[in-house]
């Protein structure tokens, strides 16, 4: 049980055309909005920061979504996992990849750009925050400045959720549960607390 009851939908009708944008773009509309409703201008705020953060070009869709997944991986927030790897999949990355990124040092399915993002994805996403220059670095040989502050702000925006829907034990939705228990059990993925 959420410690947060959220509210309905049809409380929030200020927000309901970005609601059915990230329903078109998800699937789903995540519980942890309706929880974030409850004080509108915590919604409003996150969902302006997380638009800018996540509709801006300078990184293309899939690896956002690959390193909001292994962010969340090194986080261990399990509601963020199953929420990642169902958005991957859902905007056409192939949930192999996805099942993957527990191994993206190694498996084929990466190139070295990859690589280079998911490790620092990893790194930031661990508790305490173990990125280092090294890291940096290692992204400069494939990522300008610029396309390396839109990696770290995907990081930093699911380290917020991370916190967030652990904190709250926000309820998983159907649609993610069903994408984890499908794609992710094979690599160590369970319903946490959430379900």
């Amino acid at each position: 049980m959420s410690n947060v009851q959220p509210l309905k939908r049809e409380d929030l009708p200020q927000f309901e055309e970005i609601f059915n944008m990230i329903d078109a773009h998800m699937g789903f509309l995540p519980t942890s909005l309706l929880t974030m409703g409850r004080v509108p201008e915590v919604l409003g705020g996150f969902l302006a920061l997380g638009g800018a953060i996540l509709q801006n070009p300078v990184v293309d869709r899939e690896l956002k979504s690959l390193v909001s997944h292994a962010a969340s991986a090194a986080n261990g927030c399990r509601y963020c996992q199953a929420h990642t790897g169902a958005t991957a999949a859902q905007q056409g990355t192939d949930p192999v990849r996805v099942a993957a990124v527990w191994e993206f040092e190694t498996s084929d399915l990466f190139t070295p750009a990859e690589r280079a993002a998911l490790r620092l994805a990893f790194h930031s996403g661990s508790s305490p925050n173990a990125a280092t220059a090294e890291d940096f670095e290692e992204c400069r040989k494939y990522y300008s400045e610029e396309q390396i502050v839109a990696i770290v702000a995907v990081c930093a925006l699911f380290g917020y959720l991370n916190r967030w829907n652990d904190t709250m034990a926000t309820q998983l939705e159907s649609e993610p549960s069903e994408f984890g228990t499908d794609h992710l059990t094979a690599v160590g993925w369970q319903i946490g607390r959430h379900a």
